[in-house]
């Protein structure tokens, strides 16, 4: 019997897979287009951005009186969105709940392909996050993706097209936006930089 984790040989090289398993586990490991990319852990400062961004988009996930709702957002989630690309592992990622069968927090890996995430850059995943990982994103149908870099102090909104991303908000420093999708809440950037 094969091993429903494991994907098909077809599709992932054997020694390639056997990489994956053989990461350590102080590394992050994503096969993205069949090629295995590992990183170091992120810094606290990504950590921190992340974790603040969380909270922050926290009225979405789980809400108080007349705050928005209507999602599921998690951290770190580990997507299968393709044959050859997964686990692809964005910093968050989140899916309109009226879209999330009732299964879908029984299983260590998601396949339902979320519908916004956000990857907060840093000097070993920019290369990546940025160019591969947004063509994934674009090929699988996310529809909303955020890039959010604490040492250059940007934050990045980009729009699904049928044929690229289309940049809809930049912003740096510390201005104030409300972004796609989760316009209903402003963010504060320079609450999300701070020590």
């Amino acid at each position: 019997m094969s091993d429903p984790a494991r994907p098909s040989s077809a599709a992932i090289r054997p020694e390639v897979w056997q990489a994956y398993l053989d990461t350590p586990e102080h590394m992050v490991a994503e096969i993205l287009g069949g090629e295995l990319f590992v990183m170091p852990r992120p810094r606290p400062r990504h950590a921190s951005v992340a974790s603040r961004l969380g909270r922050r988009l926290g009225p979405f996930d789980d809400p108080d009186g007349d705050e928005p709702g209507g999602w599921i957002i998690l951290p770190e989630p580990e997507l299968h969105l393709s044959d050859v690309d997964r686990p692809v592992v964005p910093d968050i990622a989140g899916w309109r709940r009226e879209r999330v069968p009732d299964d879908f927090f029984d299983s260590a890996a998601v396949s339902l392909v979320p519908d916004w995430v956000c990857e907060v850059l840093s000097d070993s995943t920019r290369a990546i996050d940025r160019v591969k990982k947004q063509r994934i994103y674009h090929r699988a149908g996310v529809s909303y993706v955020w890039h959010i870099d604490p040492e250059a102090r940007t934050f990045e909104v980009f729009r699904r097209e049928a044929e690229h991303w289309a940049l809809i908000l930049e912003a740096a420093n510390d201005e104030k936006v409300r972004g796609a999708p989760f316009e209903a809440v402003q963010l504060e950037l320079g609450r999300l930089w701070a020590s």
